[in-house]
Parts: C-alpha cells; sequence; structure tokens
C-alpha cells in the first residue's frame, strides 16, 4: 500500500538514551491459565530462581533511579506471589507509581484486590478478547476466566483502582472488535490496551494478521479513537501512529516508545530484555544494575538508533516514531532489525525487495 506521507513533527518530552516510558517486572511466570497466544508459556508454578522480595526492592530502588512514567508488575499472573503487597508498598514508598496485570483467575477477588490499593497500586489491567463469555474462556484456555475478570474488575474498582482492558488481536477475534470495543466502553476503563499478537511463546504465526488485515484494524481503530469514551493505546503495533498521523488525528500516543526504545522488560529470573516479546537479553540484574544496562548496553543502544533499521522499516519517513515492532520481526524473520512484516506501508520511492 502507497499513500502520501505527513511529515511528523512529534518529538517525545523524554531522552529514551536516558529514560524509559514504561518498565515492566514479571514478578512470576506461574499462572492458573492456558491462553493460546501467552508469550511466557506460563506453568502453574513458580520458579525456584524467581528474584526474591530483597532482589525485588534493589531492582525498584534502580527502576526508581531510571523515574518511568509507569512501573508494572507483571506474570504468569503476579497475585501468585504472595509478597505482591509488600512489593508494592516498598515501590510506593520510594516514589513509584506502581500498576498490575492480574489474571483473570479467582485471585483476582476483592481481598487481594484490597490489599494491593491499600499498598499503593494505583491501576490494574485486564485482559478481555472477546465480548462473548464462551470464546473468551476459550482463548484463555480456562472456563470461568471471562467471570472471574468481570469479578476482579469490579472488585478493582470497589478497591479504588483504576482499570484498563488490553485486547490481544488475532484471527480469532479481528472481526469482533467493535463489540469488544462496546463491552470495554460498557464496563467503563480508563484505557484500552490493543495488542498485536507476536508469534514467540504459544503465540503461532498462523494466528496472526496479514499487513492488510493490520492495515484495516488500524484504521477502524483511528476513527473509533475520535469518539471512544476512553483513551487507547497500541503494543506491539507502532505504525498505528502513522496511521493516526496520516489522518491528522493529534493528541493520542506518537511518542515512539518501542522495543527497548522508552520500554524495559525484567524477567522473573532478573534477565533484561528489550520487551516481554522480544527475547534478547541484554544483561541480569543479579549481575550489573538496571540503569547501566537500558543506559549502556549494545541491546539497547542499537534498538535506538533508527539508523540500523532494515528494509521498508528503515526507508521509512516514520521511523523515529514507529520503527516498527522488533519483536515481530525477530518471531517471523529472527532478524531484531527486519521490516514489520505486519506493516503494509510502502515508503515513497523504496526500491527494495
Amino acid at each position: 500500500m502507497r499513500s502520501q506521507p505527513i511529515p511528523p513533527p512529534v518529538r517525545a518530552p523524554f531522552d529514551f538514551d536516558l529514560r524509559p516510558l514504561v518498565v515492566i517486572w514479571e514478578v512470576t511466570r506461574a499462572c492458573a491459565l492456558a491462553c493460546r497466544h501467552c508469550r511466557a508459556e506460563a506453568n502453574p508454578r513458580r520458579h525456584p530462581l524467581e528474584l526474591t522480595f530483597a532482589e525485588g526492592c534493589r531492582l525498584m530502588d534502580q527502576v526508581r533511579e531510571l523515574d518511568p512514567m509507569v512501573f508494572v508488575l507483571t506474570g504468569g499472573d503476579p497475585f501468585m506471589r504472595k509478597d505482591l503487597p509488600e512489593l508494592v508498598r516498598y515501590g510506593t514508598s520510594i516514589g513509584l507509581r506502581i500498576s498490575g496485570s492480574p489474571s483473570g483467575t479467582r485471585l483476582a477477588n476483592l481481598t487481594n484486590m484490597t490489599r494491593c490499593a491499600e499498598a499503593g497500586m494505583q491501576r490494574v489491567a485486564f485482559s478481555l478478547d472477546h465480548a462473548d463469555e464462551a470464546l473468551h474462556d476459550a482463548f484463555r484456555g480456562v472456563q470461568g476466566s471471562y467471570r472471574w475478570t468481570m469479578e476482579g474488575i469490579d472488585a478493582a474498582k470497589r478497591a479504588g483502582m483504576e482499570v484498563q482492558i488490553g485486547t490481544t488481536v488475532s484471527r480469532h477475534n479481528w472481526r469482533n472488535l467493535a463489540q469488544i470495543a462496546a463491552k470495554v466502553a460498557e464496563i467503563g476503563v480508563a484505557l484500552w490496551s490493543v495488542f498485536f499478537l507476536i508469534p514467540t511463546g504459544r503465540g503461532q504465526l498462523s494466528d496472526m494478521l496479514s499487513p492488510e488485515e493490520h492495515e484495516e484494524v488500524m484504521e477502524w481503530l483511528a476513527e473509533y479513537s475520535r469518539t471512544a469514551p476512553f483513551a487507547i493505546k497500541s503494543t506491539e503495533g507502532p505504525h498505528w501512529r502513522r496511521v493516526l498521523l496520516q489522518k491528522g488525528i493529534t493528541g493520542l500516543p506518537t511518542m515512539g516508545v518501542n522495543d527497548g526504545k522508552g520500554f524495559a522488560f525484567i524477567s522473573h529470573i532478573g534477565d533484561v530484555n528489550p520487551s516481554g516479546f522480544l527475547p534478547w537479553k541484554a544483561g541480569n540484574v543479579r549481575e550489573e544494575s538496571l540503569v547501566t544496562i537500558y543506559r549502556e548496553s549494545e541491546v539497547f543502544r542499537l534498538l535506538r538508533d533508527p539508523s540500523k533499521l532494515k528494509g521498508r522499516c528503515g526507508a521509512c519517513e516514520y521511523r523515529a516514531i514507529c520503527g516498527g515492532s522488533r519483536a515481530r520481526a525477530y518471531g517471523v524473520y529472527g532478524d531484531w532489525l527486519a521490516e514489520d512484516p505486519a506493516c503494509a506501508y510502502v515508503p515513497p520511492g523504496y526500491q527494495g525487495a
């Protein structure tokens, strides 16, 4: 697909060489669900080499030094760690704004939500991949997940926390996004995070949309964003920023965050990756400071340099604010710097293969 480009005059207020916008810590990989797209290939038991409570506190000290806007405790299911409220309390005490990403299980109950809210957690993110209960449960691999998700959302609100919803867009639900959006609006949330599937973990290449289908979804999402009763962000779909700019839609996320660029992910055993979907180890917090890894490691420095991108991404005039999904490039081509196989855009004058 070729179209007339709109020059992107957007500059990030963050210096991503020094400070990420988002840091995510996978506190555990244990989870009671069996989601068909799970990047972590989670299992019911905790790993014996997970970061301990003391190591987690040291990690959060380093996160505080980096000073991200958003710090998320994810999993697996973070509620599988009994010390989660204590971790939240410590992080809050040193000035971190903490969010959580619980799974839709029985653990997402009022008691656990209240304990985390009282410890300082401000927002929780739940996943909703279908507006239909049976279809959602089938996607998540456990009957009852939809009901527990709805109960968890209600519990979080009653505990005084903000709620956001994440939806994984795949071949299983992309034609139902309007119905899902209506359900998200009915629930009443602060943010809808639309995640575009990466073929890693349990995520299959056959479940990923074609470039043209991705473009169709992003065109629809951009138009819907004009009137949506909540904020919208894309995850692993950075070319949505191009679509927004081409449509002249302003005031939405166009900061250029990408895998390793304004984003860092720490695994349950302390490995530092550019994101949870890009298994390119840059270091381990048991051996080196997160601050040093993010700012100085070859992995992160390379991913923050758009001149290193290849193919259409390297030639694209939007590469500074988009850059394509590095995780998807690796998942499909085995090359972190290759063009994003989900993008349909052809830069003007591009003569590549």
